[in-house]
C-alpha cells in the first residue's frame, strides 16, 4: 500500500489560480493517497510592502481580499481542517464560479453553504485574526520566498523536511488520471534537491468550465 503523503496547501480565497489548483489537488486525492491540510495566506500581506508599486486596479483590490482571509483564519482556529476546506470550497463557488465579488454577499453565502454560523462574517471587518493570518502566511511563504504568490504547496522529502513550491498554475483543473499524473510530477520536482523553477508565459485565463459547485 502506498504511503499517505501529507500535502500542505496555502490559499487566499480571492485568487482564481489557487482555487483552480485546489480543485486539482482534491481530484488527485481521489487517485493518490493524499492528506490535504489547508492553510491561509494573504495576497494583501504578500503585497503590503509594495502596494504603491502595483497597478492601480490591483492596489485597490488588495484591501478587499482581507475579509475572507480573516474569516478563514477564524474557522481554522475554531474548527478543524475539514471545515476549513469546506469553507474554502464554498467561498470559491461564490467568488469564482458564481462571479460574486462583493464580500458582503459572498462571505455570508459561503458560511451558510458550509454550515457555519452567520456571525463569523463579522470577523472580516475586524483585526482580531490578523496576527493569525500573518503567522500562517509566514509559514507558507517561508518555504518559497516572497517573489511568488498563491497557492503554495508543500510536502515532506525523503529526509522528512517540509519543502514547498508556488503552484502548480494550471487551467482548467485536470480531471481523473490526468490529475493524478500531474500530482506525481509535482511531487517529484518538489522533492528533488535543488529544484527551483519551471515556467512559461500564461496565454489563457482561469477556465472553470469543467467545474461545478460542490
Amino acid at each position: 500500500m502506498a504511503e499517505t503523503k501529507t500535502v500542505d496547501f496555502w490559499f487566499d480565497p480571492a485568487c482564481p489560480w489557487a482555487w483552480m489548483t485546489s480543485r486539482w489537488i482534491l481530484e488527485a486525492a481521489k487517485y493518490r493517497d493524499l492528506d490535504i491540510r489547508w492553510n491561509v495566506m494573504s495576497l494583501y500581506v504578500l503585497n503590503e510592502p509594495r502596494l504603491d508599486e502595483l497597478p492601480e486596479q490591483y492596489a485597490e483590490m488588495m484591501p478587499k481580499t482581507r475579509a475572507a482571509v480573516r474569516v478563514a483564519a477564524a474557522v481554522a482556529e475554531q474548527y478543524d481542517n475539514e471545515t476549513l476546506g469546506r469553507l474554502y470550497t464554498a467561498l470559491g463557488n461564490q467568488i469564482h464560479l458564481a462571479g460574486e465579488k462583493d464580500s458582503a454577499v459572498y462571505i455570508p453565502a459561503a458560511l451558510e453553504n458550509a454550515g457555519l454560523p452567520a456571525e463569523l462574517a463579522a470577523v472580516g471587518k475586524t483585526e482580531e485574526y490578523d496576527e493569525a493570518v500573518r503567522v500562517s502566511h509566514g509559514r507558507g511563504i517561508g518555504l518559497v520566498g516572497t517573489d511568488v504568490g498563491t497557492p503554495v504547496v508543500a510536502v515532506e522529502n525523503d529526509e522528512g523536511e517540509k519543502v514547498g513550491l508556488f503552484g502548480p498554475v494550471v487551467t482548467p483543473a485536470p480531471q481523473g488520471e490526468a490529475a493524478a499524473k500531474l500530482w506525481d510530477g509535482v511531487y517529484a520536482v518538489t522533492t528533488t534537491p535543488g529544484f527551483y523553477e519551471l515556467k512559461r508565459t500564461r496565454t489563457k485565463g482561469p477556465d472553470f468550465s469543467n467545474l461545478t459547485a460542490d
